[in-house]
């Protein structure tokens, strides 16, 4: 009998509990998210109704990396939203790459420059794209290192304004690996051919995060955010090694529990370790199916579940566990470090305890 691997959709035989969570236990700040690729028809909603849907999951807080897309962009968020809701709403924003085959050696000045202005008309931090070590070239055009000196002025500046740096370079392990049957990501790479990274062209994996990890030691006085854990979440002691490393250092797990839900321990490990360092994200927009979902990921014991809505696992054909995290570690990712990372005032922050008690349905079957 033949079947088709895109037929191939099992179903699990194995009995096992299955917990309904209806969002996060607690008020939440959501650090790492968009609004303008996912955002759908909440996005389209007036700013009030936006926010007054978001804090009734529970969402207290929101960060949107799309001021990074460029200054019209960001002018209008600011406008629409953070103008509206300073106190539930930040916007980063973005260095333009392109400006630097026009601009040469005066680029990384200039680009410091723009962010100062962004920071005076509202930015409250820098996004940078994962084009960075991949794509972005110089006025000579050369691929451009993503510890490359010449750019210092730029981590120096977001340091001196005490703007963090929520940083995106390189992409899942298997998207550098060759696609073939050996490659785990095999169905998502063929959806999806434009996210394989082979190299040659493009530099290798490790050379990418390991320029990465230099720039965090390097720069000391400026606080990074390493997106989707750290950029390496398949290697879970290095990412713990540069924890320890670099104070400056933190994490989100945005788009990533289907990696971490697969090595449970680890995971909990990394978290409860380093549990004043990392930051609840979802990458998905405001969706109160991934804040569900993720609450399942961070507070149950369930095994063997979807880490997905799709019915197929998209990233990987696996299940993944939860981690079942203790109540202060649950309350430092949720809430507590962005809130002192981000400098939230004690109104803000006071405003967890006017949202009820019970945010989360549960109930197992």
């Amino acid at each position: 009998m033949t079947l088709l691997l895109d037929e191939f959709k099992p179903k699990p035989a194995v009995v096992r509990p299955q917990t309904h969570l209806r969002g996060p236990s607690m008020p939440f700040i959501d650090a790492h998210n968009h609004l303008g690729r996912f955002g759908g028809n909440w996005a389209a909603r007036p700013a009030e109704d936006l926010f007054v849907r978001m804090e009734d999951y529970g969402c207290i807080h929101y960060v949107d990396l799309d001021g990074g897309w460029g200054e019209d962009i960001l002018d209008d968020r600011l406008r629409r939203y953070k103008a509206l809701h300073p106190e539930r709403y930040r916007v980063f924003g973005g260095v333009d790459w392109s400006l630097w085959e026009q601009e040469g050696n005066a680029f990384a000045e200039k680009a410091a420059a723009r962010l100062r202005a962004q920071a005076a008309r509202g930015a409250q931090g820098l996004k940078i794209w994962k084009p960075f070590g991949l794509t972005v070239r110089d006025q000579h055009g050369t691929l451009a290192a993503v510890d490359d000196p010449r750019l210092d002025p730029i981590w120096e500046t977001a340091g001196e304004l005490n703007l963090p740096v929520l940083i995106h370079v390189a992409d899942p392990v298997a998207f550098f690996d060759p696609v073939d049957a050996q490659n785990e990501r095999w169905d998502e790479l063929g959806a999806h051919p434009e996210w394989s990274f082979p190299s040659p062209p493009f530099p290798t994996f490790l050379s990418i995060v390991e320029g990465f990890a230099n720039l965090v030691r390097r720069h000391q006085k400026t606080t990074f955010i390493g997106a989707h854990v750290a950029c390496y979440a398949e290697n879970l002691a290095w990412v713990s090694a540069l924890l320890d490393q670099c104070p400056n250092l933190y994490i989100d797990f945005s788009a990533r529990i289907a990696e971490l839900g697969r090595v449970p321990y680890s995971a909990r490990e990394l978290m409860i370790r380093h549990s004043a360092r990392i930051l609840f994200g979802t990458d998905a927009g405001p969706s109160p199916e991934a804040w569900s979902l993720y609450a399942r990921f961070l507070e149950t014991r369930d095994e063997y579940f979807n880490y997905s809505p799709e019915p197929t696992p998209p990233q990987g054909r696996w299940m993944i566990y939860g981690l079942h995290l203790p109540q202060d570690v649950l309350c430092a990712i949720y809430h507590d470090n962005a809130a002192r990372l981000f400098g939230l005032q004690a109104a803000e922050t006071d405003r967890i305890q006017s949202v009820p008690d019970t945010i989360t349905k549960r109930g197992n079957t």
